[in-house]
């Protein structure tokens, strides 16, 4: 049987020290996981269950090791930047219990949560979904996955972004409200979690505008870092 269209290609992401390819099934995203960011969105961190949204596996846009030209996008004014630890799973299942829930990740690697942010606003006052805001083709930069063989489960760390030099972004891996475990057991209670999804973790606070013609470095302890270029 044949196809009546191309078959689009499907997003893998490049594996540190491994000529192997991670292909990419869904990509879930929590929301103000860390109390300052939840803050400065105007949340209160102390009452709030973690929630999710979602991006299309092919806003995903695979970032080098050398500075990679990212697109800024269409229809905003107000395009925000968002550091996270992103962890990939190798297993998955339903209902997984947070104890077990870490030998279903295979690795880690530093993901960018790029924002309509004038978008998201509009979507929030009309009480309207985020898709618009968040799925931006190549909304979601991302690195190299570093195997949680080699790396482990990082679960301190400092996690910072700096635009042109000067760090806008700094926090660290441990002042997640719910840890990456924690997370993907919850999520796992809502989907049937596979072999290939991703979960971008939340971000510290420090978020912010970035423009064309500047230059973001995002880094993670232990994970390295990645650059852009602002076009």
């Amino acid at each position: 049987m044949l196809s009546v269209i191309q078959n689009p290609p499907r997003i893998a992401l490049p594996i540190v020290g491994s000529s192997d390819l991670f292909p990419v099934r869904r990509v879930y995203c929590v929301g103000r996981n860390y109390a300052a960011h939840a803050r400065e969105m105007g949340a209160d961190p102390d009452r709030e269950p973690p929630f999710f949204f979602m991006k299309p596996a092919d806003a995903l846009q695979i970032v080098g090791s050398e500075p990679t030209p990212h697109p800024y996008p269409s229809k905003t004014r107000n395009y925000h930047f968002e550091v996270e630890m992103v962890a990939a799973l190798a297993g998955g299942g339903t209902d997984i219990s947070a104890a077990d829930v870490l030998d279903q990740v295979y690795g880690y690697a530093i993901g960018l949560d790029m924002t309509r942010r004038d978008v998201q606003d509009e979507a929030k006052a009309l009480s309207r979904p985020w898709d618009t805001a968040k799925a931006a083709d190549g909304s979601g930069p991302i690195g190299a996955l570093h195997p949680a063989s080699l790396v482990g489960h990082p679960a301190r760390g400092e996690i910072t972004l700096s635009v042109d030099g000067q760090t806008r972004q700094k926090g660290d891996l441990g002042d997640m409200i719910w840890s990456v475990a924690e997370q993907i057991a919850y999520l796992s209670g809502y989907f049937a979690l596979q072999p290939g999804d991703l979960i971008f973790t939340g971000t510290p606070s420090g978020v912010g505008p970035v423009e064309r013609g500047q230059r973001m470095v995002a880094a993670i302890a232990g994970l390295g870092a990645i650059t852009l270029d602002v076009v």
